[in-house]
């Protein structure tokens, strides 16, 4: 006990204790461990005094590297070499659990460290150092993961490291097997010299039934890890996988038989130790890191004979390893979907209940990974499998199951696919709830009764208003299930209860739920006041949560006065703190998997382990703060200090993305709740907020989470406007700027290297796209950012500006891919725009780009350009004139190209007429008007932009209202035509009726509607779908 405390003293608080001490007891402490250790003839008590040692000297080795403790190194070196064998256990164990203990003389020592894990490794007396020694290499070559000059000095070592895992296997022994996991992990570049000795071991291992379930696991994990770490150097030995593959699904073939499956009416959970789940969970993996190209040819005959095999267990192991490739076989999948479908729902009707479950499962994994496509192409076949198989009234789980996949099948169709079906669904599901509400009566059992709910919920969701019929038929007993399904083992069915009658609430709107809305506030008031009451593990709780929420969203205003009810449970469940803790290796052999720990190896022997429940309960509930915010608006004023306090040191919770998402998402919302208590208020909750959002935008590491906080970011900015950032603000802002934009250019580098690696190819292609697409995504949002600065400050900001400036000129340079030139053009667009006419002073570095990537190939580029043409018109000021005559014949020459008007094009297109209005409006002199105007009017209207649509319709009423002869035409001959352009764009909803220009435009028929006889011969030269158009506009507008 006294050294597992002294160890733990050591580690945990080495600064304030051991300098403290005088010097002679630090030396007496470091000779008498050495001398324990040495005098020590109990094997784990030795291990524990090396423990302490191992601590002393990672805490002796000071900043450069200096080991403060030379006669610790000098026993290593004398025990490792001794006769001993009880030292040498020492020597190899202080190593394993202190790897860096040579510290900076490390290099100089290298060969003598070889040497000696060489001579340990080949010790032919006692088994125990080999397994050591090999444990200590593994852990040495992971304590140097950078250094690839050291991984060729000791690949020497991997033969006798691969012969150390067999042997110790077999000694019962798994923990040089994990080491080899470990080093596939994390550094698998060190295995490539024998990477075929390596995965034949782990073939053989994974193979030998004689070996325990786990070892065989693990050796498997060897393979599967480097599938996702290594997967191009691994899709050269194309032998191994494919002898791997049928390892996988004999592991999953091996099942148990169980009498009381078919109606068991609990869940249990996935038995993870079992090799089936291991097997579907490592097939999965593989399917994903290796690519369906190579795994769905090797495995398709494979689970082909499965299927026709006369033992169940073969044909529920071809089906749920049909499930598990879908997704890294997507591609190659779906050209023979239709066969997979096919055949897949014949086993709907097999003899075996366990098979029949496997197909729901593949049918409803199929609907997930391959929709919308999947619903399109299967609904009449599939959605009439699952209710007939919905209806096997001896087997719950099935029935259970095929409830689960018809929820998959229906939260991804598309609408107007699933409304022809409602009647039969709806009658389906009604006739086999009031069946499962009867059983639940007379025997308890609740299983289909749980999932049948969530499928109605689910139908409800994708049907909207035409659920409305419904209503009434379901209603009445989903809230007899809330109001009796009281006792605990009902939790998840209420639970499950309430959320369908939120989500049904939703779908049918205000009108008709109103008239059980008070109901259903009061069974979840009653529900919330027992709330104090729940476990924390109730999951009812979560359910709850998210049915507040669509209540708020189905009564808007009305919600408010449920708030204080509501908001005590939902800040409790936001603030939970999860529990963590920093575990070294001896600690962490101690835990077991299984009591909801989950664990980060951050090297050097430490581990961070982190308790996850109530992670998902508490992400939940900040995207629900969030949905409160957004809805009630000032309604949610009273809450917003608290929310805010709670929200902005969560943008620091790095335990789960979801948090940070919603933390960020509430900033902006939260301020433009607050904007009724007037702007000292409003001040002092931004000041509260901005430093942690810009922190956050230096410091988050997942592209996505940050993606979410710059958008926040810009919107707060455009919510706060000019002034609200102070030069610290800027400062500190600019260098992240800066930074993120010579990260991309960086990033882009290294893609390129690694296009050069031996181990390249097309696969790997698709994963350097992918970095690629999210680098680009970011720097998206770094353009958001200065678009609401540039917005808010004005030409102000442009001296801050500068020092992006050489970033973002290098964004349009003529080699940089499309997506660089669209963005850096579209920066330089809100520097036209906003900072007009200072922004003349940078014209050098944009306006030739500008002009020459009107005409280029991406349709992207070309829009950013002329855009910034359109802007530089209307803002620019008189030095931009000379520019606006030289632009005009290129926009032409854009418009009028033969494929202007496709689908890839028409975007860029509209903006470039969009320009050629504007130079037309705003700058008049530089451009014959008289002459352009015909074309122009030809090319109307617009309706794929909506904001540059109503910049033209206005331009067009300008011309309209001052009767101006070209557009009008000689005795109002152009007014039809005029008329058609009018119809269209309200066809294609280019403009909003609430909008002024719908308004002006309303206005010029109205004026026509006057003078009967143009009246007549106008509307006689329309289409009907056109008059209807211009009848609309008129009853709106």
């Amino acid at each position: 006990m006294a050294a597992v405390l002294l160890r733990r003293l050591l580690s945990s608080a080495f600064d304030e204790v051991y300098p403290a001490l005088p010097s002679e007891v630090q030396t007496a402490i470091k000779s008498e461990l050495l001398m324990i250790i040495q005098m020590e003839t109990q094997s784990s008590m030795r291990k524990k005094i090396c423990d302490i040692a191992a601590e002393l000297a990672r805490n002796l080795i000071d900043e450069d590297g200096n080991n403060q403790w030379p006669e610790g190194l000098k026993f290593l070196f004398d025990s490792v070499s001794s006769q001993n064998m009880g030292l040498r256990e020492a020597a190899l164990h202080i190593f394993w659990n202190f790897p860096g203990i040579f510290g900076n003389q490390q290099q100089h020592y290298l060969d003598v460290i070889k040497r000696m894990l060489v001579q340990c490794m080949q010790d032919q007396e006692y088994p125990l150092i080999r397994t050591l020694s090999a444990r200590a290499t593994a852990a040495f070559i992971l304590a140097n993961e950078h250094n690839v000059t050291l991984f060729k000095h000791f690949a020497d070592l991997l033969p006798g490291f691969l012969q150390a895992v067999n042997d110790s296997c077999y000694q019962n022994d798994d923990s040089v097997l994990k080491s080899l996991v470990e080093i596939a992990d994390t550094v698998p570049k060190y295995l490539r010299p024998h990477l075929e000795a390596t995965l034949q071991l782990s073939l053989k291992l994974c193979g030998d039934t004689s070996l325990n379930n786990m070892q065989r696991q693990l050796a498997l994990e060897v393979i599967v890890t480097l599938s996702e770490t290594a997967a191009a150097m691994l899709r050269k030995h194309t032998s191994i996988v494919a002898q791997t593959i049928p390892q996988m699904l004999a592991m999953m073939v091996d099942l148990e038989e169980d009498e009381d499956w078919a109606n068991a009416d609990e869940l249990e959970d996935d038995d993870f130790d079992s090799n089936a789940v291991a097997g579907e969970s490592a097939l999965d993996r593989m399917a994903c890191g290796l690519g369906g190209k190579l795994v769905l040819p090797m495995i398709k005959e494979h689970i082909m004979q499965m299927l026709q095999n006369p033992d169940w267990k073969y044909r529920h192991a071809g089906l749920m390893a049909l499930s598990a490739i879908g997704e890294g076989c997507h591609q190659q999948m779906e050209g023979i979907l239709n066969e997979i479908v096919n055949f897949v729902l014949l086993f709907l009707q097999d003899p075996h209940p366990r098979v029949r479950y496997a197909a729901c499962n593949a049918v409803g994994q199929m609907a997930t990974d391959f929709a919308p496509g999947f619903q399109k192409k299967f609904h009449e076949k599939v959605i009439a499998a699952l209710l007939q198989t919905m209806e096997d009234q001896g087997n719950q789980r099935v029935q259970a199951h095929a409830a689960a996949a018809l929820i998959n099948f229906t939260e991804d169709c598309p609408k107007a696919l699933l409304i022809p079906y409602l009647d039969n669904l709806v009658k389906h599901l009604h006739s086999i709830m009031v069946l499962k509400l009867q059983e639940l009566i007379q025997k308890g059992t609740k299983l289909v009764l749980e999932q049948v709910v969530t499928s109605i919920a689910s139908v409800a969701d994708t049907a909207e208003e035409k659920f409305v019929p419904y209503y009434d038929l379901f209603m009445p007993s989903l809230k007899h299930i809330v109001e009796n399904a009281v006792q605990k083992e009902l939790r998840l069915l209420r639970g499950k209860t309430i959320e369908c009658i939120s989500l049904i609430g939703l779908a049918v709107g205000k009108e008709k739920f109103m008239q059980d809305a008070s109901d259903v506030m009061q069974l979840l008031l009653k529900t919330q006041t027992d709330f104090n009451d729940m476990e924390d593990d109730d999951p009812q709780i979560s359910y709850m949560i998210s049915a507040w929420a669509r209540m708020c969203k189905i009564l808007g205003k009305e919600f408010q006065q449920y708030l204080p009810v509501v908001m005590g449970p939902l800040m409790k469940t936001a603030s939970i703190k999860p529990e963590v803790a920093l575990l070294d290796t001896q600690d962490m052999e101690n835990m077991s998997d299984d009591d909801g720990w989950e664990f980060v190896n951050l090297g050097d022997q430490q581990s961070f382990g982190i308790k996850t429940a109530g992670l998902e309960e508490k992400s939940t509930a900040c995207q629900m703060l969030v949905c409160y915010a957004k809805e009630l608006k000032e309604g949610f004023v009273e809450y917003t200090e608290q929310v805010v306090k709670l929200m902005v040191p969560l943008l620091k919770f790095y335990f789960h993305d979801g948090v940070r998402v919603a933390a960020a998402e509430s900033m902006p919302l939260l301020l433009e709740c607050a904007r009724v208590r007037g702007p000292e208020y409003l001040t002092q909750m931004w000041h509260f907020m901005c430093d942690a959002l810009i922190k956050a935008i230096g410091t988050e590491p997942d592209s996505d989470v940050l993606s979410e906080i710059m958008h926040s970011f810009a919107k707060c900015i455009e919510v706060m406007g000019d002034g609200c950032l102070n030069n610290e603000h800027f400062e500190e802002l600019g260098g992240i700027l800066k930074a993120k934009l010579e990260e991309h250019f960086k990033n882009q580098e290294l893609r390129q290297v690694k296009r050069q690696d031996e181990d390249y190819d097309e696969q790997v292609e698709e994963s350097l796209q992918d970095e690629d697409d999210n680098d680009v995504y970011i720097l998206t949002k770094v353009s958001d950012i200065l678009h609401s600065i540039f917005s808010s400050y004005k030409e102000k900001v442009l001296p801050w500006f500068e020092q992006l400036l050489p970033l973002i000129v290098n964004l349009i340079c003529p080699h940089r891919p499309w997506p660089d030139r669209q963005w850096g053009l579209c920066i330089f667009d809100d520097v036209i725009e906003h900072c007009s006419p200072a922004s003349f002073k940078y014209a050098e570095y944009f306006l030739r780009p500008m002009l020459q990537y009107v005409c280029d190939n991406s349709p992207e580029v070309r829009q950013a350009a002329a855009y910034g043409l359109g802007v530089m018109a209307q803002y620019g000021g008189d030095n931009y004139r000379p520019f606006c005559t030289e632009a005009l014949p290129l926009l032409v020459r854009v418009i009028q190209s033969a494929d202007s008007k496709t689908k890839e094009n028409v975007n860029a297109t509209e903006n470039c007429i969009s320009a050629v209005g504007k130079i037309m409006k705003f700058k008049p002199d530089c451009v014959n008007v008289e002459e352009v105007l015909p074309h122009w009017l030809s090319w109307l209207p617009l309706h794929e932009d909506k904001e540059e649509a109503v910049q033209t319709f206005n331009y067009l009423c300008d011309l309209i209202e001052s009767n101006h002869p070209i557009v009008l035409g000689p005795n109002n001959t152009n007014l039809p035509k005029i008329f058609s352009i009018i119809a269209e764009g309200e066809m294609h909803e280019a403009i909003k009726h609430e909008d002024p220009c719908a308004k002006r435009l309303a206005n010029v028929v109205r004026q026509v509607q006057t003078s009967g006889g143009l009246w007549a011969e106008c509307i006689a030269q329309l289409s009907p779908e056109q008059q209807a158009a211009i009848q609309e506009l008129l009853n709106s507008a």
